[in-house]
């Protein structure tokens, strides 16, 4: 049972670290920086939240029972450190034209949740081979991490199934391997590490 697993703890303090560094801060300073009106901030938090809707996506899979989401979490915090960190532009303007507590606070979180990223990063590797058998994907070594995204479910998603939420995780994950597929291999080129050039 995955009551037995010894990192159980440790797997729900992830996902709480989780919701808090990704989801509740970054929130904060969004409307923070809509409200002080710090430009760069916002077009830098605006890419933040595309890049990790993969984390959105991971669970969705991981509730649907796909082992890929054993692939795209990872994936996800591999991402997010470079969205916020590439753009050359973005990161001067912050640096020399913006001042005071937003600024500060914002550092702060950049610099934490890409710490916290790419340890979580290097503590889900061991969990790669979750990703390609089924059967590996139903032992307690496995399953656990699926505990939180299921408590999810039961709280926004009562009345839905996992095989749909699994498919709306899939479609979304098709739909984000475009999109980035897209930037990557196009627009990157003529955009180089400027985010306001078009």
């Amino acid at each position: 049972m995955a009551n037995e697993v010894w990192f159980r703890p440790l797997v729900w303090i992830d996902y709480r670290l989780a919701v808090l560094f990704t989801v509740i801060i970054p929130l904060i300073l969004l409307i923070w920086a809509f409200v002080q009106k710090a430009e760069a901030i916002q077009r830098l938090l605006i890419i933040y939240w595309r890049v990790s809707s993969l984390l959105a996506i991971s669970v969705y899979l991981m509730i649907g029972g796909f082992g890929v989401s054993f692939i795209s979490g990872p994936m996800a915090r591999i991402l997010i450190p470079i969205s916020l960190w590439f753009w050359i532009d973005l990161n001067d303007e912050i640096e020399y034209t913006q001042s005071g507590i937003l600024k500060l606070i914002f550092t702060s979180w950049r610099w934490a949740v890409s710490v916290y990223c790419a340890l979580g990063a290097l503590a889900t590797l061991p969990f790669l081979g979750c990703a390609f058998s089924a059967n590996a994907f139903a032992t307690p070594y496995c399953r656990v991490w699926a505990e939180a995204p299921l408590m999810f479910k039961d709280y926004f998603h009562p009345n839905s199934k996992p095989g749909f939420l699994g498919f709306l995780g899939i479609v979304g994950l098709i739909v984000y391997v475009v999109c980035l597929s897209y930037f990557v291999l196009i627009k990157l080129g003529k955009q180089g590490r400027s985010a306001t050039q078009q």
